[in-house]
């Protein structure tokens, strides 16, 4: 039987990038939205494939905002065999006074999080569920409000500690992973945050819409001219 066509997109983004050795201790940020499950749907069908010589875990970083993973999904991860630790995180609480709530303000929140179970326990990646449209999303907000051309990569090694970010779903628009979450019958058991100040990335969304009128091709074209760069003919 052959598999999910998220899947084989996830192969040849891991293949390009290398995002998967032998040996890899792999973290997996798990929110309990369809992007990070179907990314640990991913993982856990790769450990079968003969020869998978990696490791990983599921960590979801509880706040106030998202909430804690929902029964149905921990049930989901424990029938694929997917080891799952949880944190809890007090996000609006480690504002410091005179600070706004923001979305950034909570991701920066569960990225440290992630970085300091990562490294305590030995993990050398940490694999987010970031998808090809968060990526553009991204960058357009990095052109139009930072004056930036820079973004997500699907795979980055930090240079403060020994870890590297990996992103999985980088070839994959939010399409193909509902389509995918539907098709396994998860897709209603998913949860998402409830804060509603997310506006700068919901305008990004609704140009990145506009601008590919939500063509997958158009968007694959736009992560692909990221690889194309021609120096001479920029300023």
């Amino acid at each position: 039987m052959p598999q999910p066509f998220l899947f084989n997109l996830i192969d040849k983004a891991v293949f390009d990038y290398n995002l998967i050795q032998n040996g890899d201790r792999i973290l997996v940020g798990a929110s309990g939205g369809k992007d990070s499950t179907a990314l640990i749907e991913y993982f856990a069908n790769r450990k079968k494939r003969p020869g998978s010589d990696f490791e990983f875990t599921a960590l979801n970083v509880s706040t106030e905002f998202g909430g804690a993973l929902p029964e149905n999904i921990a049930a989901l991860f424990a029938e694929w065999n997917v080891p799952l630790e949880t944190v809890n995180v007090d996000v609006q609480g480690r504002l410091k006074p005179g600070r706004k709530m923001s979305c950034y303000w909570c991701s920066t929140q569960r990225r440290t999080e992630l970085i300091d179970y990562a490294l305590k326990n030995n993990f050398n990646k940490i694999a987010l569920g970031h998808h090809m449209d968060d990526i553009l999303e991204t960058l357009l907000m990095n052109m139009l409000d930072k004056s930036e051309l820079g973004t997500m990569p699907p795979r980055l090694k930090y240079k403060n500690y020994p870890l590297e970010i990996i992103r999985p779903l980088c070839y994959a628009c939010e399409e193909t992973i509902v389509l995918h979450a539907e098709s396994e019958g998860y897709k209603c058991w998913t949860c998402t945050c409830n804060f509603q100040d997310n506006s700068a990335r919901k305008d990004a969304r609704r140009r990145l819409e506009l601008l590919t009128d939500g063509d997958r091709k158009k968007k694959e074209h736009l992560f692909n001219s990221l690889k194309k760069i021609e120096p001479e003919y920029l300023p």
